[in-house]
């Protein structure tokens, strides 16, 4: 039975599920590096300490679906660590979840939303394409060694 997906906010007891939901595709496509464990292992002091926040897809109070609004700058917000539950992809989730990134960065008065991938994650750079990122030149700032996608979406009042 397909029931409702409610998102929700951080709270404690998902912070195993950030985790977990993580590691899965992380590990699956080999992409795991040193910058991620501590990312996810440490999300109250590295993301929500500086401004950022975990959002959660439940369905039945199951986490099925994460993602992480990292505050980079005053007007920049990363759309990190997106992760949905194989047995919940291609139903949406992965998108609901980046459009609530979107409207947090927008809320916090961030002008860009950034992300990085790998092109091995077909999927997720076609999700990202299809709600308006925009492909951009790697910063060198990025920590991932892995990362060989870095995408932009600029937050304007058209798009409310």
């Amino acid at each position: 039975m397909n029931t409702a997906i409610e998102i929700v906010t951080y709270r404690p007891e998902l912070r195993a599920a950030f985790e977990a939901l993580n590691m899965t595709w992380l590990e699956a496509h080999s992409l795991l590096e040193p910058v991620d464990v501590e990312y996810l292992q440490n999300p109250e002091t590295l993301i929500l300490a500086n401004g950022g926040q975990l959002f959660f897809a439940l369905r039945d109070g199951t986490a099925i679906g994460t993602a992480a609004a990292i505050r980079v700058s005053e007007n920049t917000v990363e759309l990190a660590k997106l992760a949905v539950s194989p047995l919940a992809q291609g139903q949406g989730i992965g998108r609901r979840l980046s459009e609530t990134v979107i409207e947090f960065a927008r809320a916090q008065g961030a002008t860009t939303v950034v992300l990085t991938s790998n092109t091995a994650l077909v999927q997720a750079i076609r999700l990202y394409e299809s709600m308006g990122f925009e492909h951009q030149p790697m910063p060198e700032s990025v920590p991932y060694q892995t990362a060989d996608v870095y995408m932009a979406f600029a937050l304007n009042e058209q798009q409310k």
